[in-house]
Parts: structure tokens; C-alpha cells; sequence
């Protein structure tokens, strides 16, 4: 029986089939010049998943179907299959059994990431909003397209141990919730949810607790708008 979060994956991504199709008309096509390995032309990496052409899928179709101007890639008359084959492979990481995330529009993501998916009421993006939750100004560097999915669909399974939530209660019996930056053996130091940065003795504290859940609820967003989140997450490189 699938399970709800495995029909949510597949709502996400491409199939295995999609991905193994589009290996051989990728090798067919594209080898020659980008190599299978996608590195074969310089200034040009297909693995790296960014593109200065290309910031969604559908643009990714429309290079492959258009070329790039001055002769340096001509355009290829594919079918749909075939073209959608080739984004699936190459989202995939060039592997074959691999999974391939679909990537939306980024500006559509900006306005979800601002408006809808109220993402912005707790991160932080290039020095605008607050510090409650993790800062996401250079997330599309460090996060490949499927970590950013998994990300939005199971928060639990991509919340790093440094970033969990905690509770400490103190000796004169204040509750103290936040989100864990730093821990030692003594101390532990927090961002409290009115953004203030502390410091506790752990010495101090009558009761400590890290929690295992994600103050993050798994997304709502329908399977197209979090193609547009995590294509608008992957333009973001820290200020530029």
C-alpha cells in the first residue's frame, strides 16, 4: 500500500521511467558536445542543477528546443517525451536511478515564499525578516533540489541536530523555548522566539529538553507551487 507521503513524492518528481528514457536520448543527443558526465563544455556544468539560462524546467525544454544563440548549441526537434526525458536525467544527477525533482518558476516561488507558504514569517533571506528559524540566504548552494523537497514534504527528516527546538526551564522557574545554535558539555546558547540571542548554563537549568520535531509542519502547497518554492530557494546565493 503506498503510504501518503509516497504518493507526495511521486506528485513531486519525475519517474524512474522518465529518468531512464531520457539517459539514452540525453547520450544520443547531448553527449557528444556536454559528455555523460554533463561537464563537457567549459563554464558549463549540467551536474551543478543551476543555470544561467535556465532557472526551471520548462526553461531548461526551451534551451534544448532553441539552441543558444551564436551557434554554440543548435536547437534539437524533440518530442515532449523526449525533452521532458532529458530534464528528468539531468535533474536526476545524470544517474539513471536516480530521483529527479521537478523545478518551477522562480518568481511564482518568491511571491509563495513571501506570501502564501508564509515561509517568510520565520526565515531570514539576505538581511530581511526574522531570525527564528534557520537563515536561508545562501540555501540554493547547499541544498540540492531534492534536499529542498524533502525539506518541504518531511521537515522531521531534514532538521539538523544544531537547529531543534529546546526547552530549559531555570532554577527560578522561567521556560525558556527556542532554537538551539551552539551546545557544549555546560552551556547551550538559543534564539528565544522574541529573537533575543541567549546563553544558559546548563549547571542553572532544572529541566533541558531537545526536541526531536520541527516546529516546521509539512507544506500544503500543491505539487506545482513547491516546484516554484524550491526553484525560487535555488537563486538564493547570500548577497550579491
Amino acid at each position: 500500500m503506498k503510504t501518503l507521503q509516497t504518493v507526495l513524492h511521486a506528485d513531486h518528481q519525475y519517474t524512474s521511467e522518465d529518468i531512464e528514457a531520457g539517459s539514452r536520448v540525453y547520450i544520443a543527443e547531448c553527449a557528444l558536445c556536454h559528455q555523460r558526465s554533463g561537464s563537457g563544455v567549459d563554464g558549463v556544468d549540467l551536474r551543478l542543477g543551476q543555470f544561467r539560462r535556465a532557472l526551471s524546467d520548462e526553461d531548461l525544454r526551451l534551451v534544448i528546443t532553441n539552441g543558444v544563440s551564436n551557434g554554440r548549441m543548435p536547437g534539437l526537434d524533440l518530442r515532449q517525451d523526449e525533452l521532458d526525458g532529458i530534464v528528468a536525467y539531468i535533474r536526476a544527477g545524470f544517474d539513471p536511478s536516480g530521483i529527479a525533482v521537478k523545478v518551477g518558476d522562480a518568481a511564482r516561488g518568491q511571491m509563495l515564499f513571501e506570501g502564501e507558504g508564509q515561509c517568510s514569517s520565520c526565515h531570514r533571506v539576505n538581511g530581511r525578516g526574522p531570525r527564528v528559524a534557520p537563515d536561508l540566504s545562501d540555501i540554493g548552494v547547499v541544498r540540492t533540489p531534492a534536499a529542498l523537497q524533502r525539506t518541504l514534504l518531511e521537515p522531521s527528516s531534514a532538521l539538523l541536530p544544531i537547529n531543534r527546538p529546546v526547552r530549559a526551564v531555570t532554577r527560578g522557574g522561567q521556560t525558556i523555548r527556542g532554537r538551539r545554535l551552539n551546545e557544549d558539555t555546560y552551556t547551550v546558547q538559543l534564539i528565544d522566539s522574541e529573537e533575543r540571542l541567549l546563553s544558559l548554563i546548563k549547571a542553572d537549568l532544572v529541566e533541558y529538553e531537545v526536541s526531536e520535531t520541527p516546529t516546521m509542519e509539512p507544506t500544503t502547497l500543491s505539487s506545482d507551487e513547491v516546484a516554484d518554492l524550491i526553484g525560487y530557494l535555488l537563486t538564493l546565493g547570500g548577497l550579491r
